[in-house]
């Protein structure tokens, strides 16, 4: 994995601990979590790209 892919699935694992952390705290927020979907399917689509 390229590092800017690398880079990319760091900061989804890692928004991934913030939004839950933050649900866990102050309880669910949905816009955080849509936020999250999307930088996910981001990350899975610049994954796939540099794969092929």
């Amino acid at each position: 994995m390229p590092g800017s892919a690398k880079a990319m699935a760091v900061c989804t694992v890692g928004g991934l601990v913030v939004a839950t952390a933050y649900t866990v705290a102050l309880g669910g927020s949905g816009w955080l979590w849509f936020a999250w979907v999307v930088l996910a399917l981001v990350t899975v689509g610049v994954v796939a790209a540099r794969r092929a």
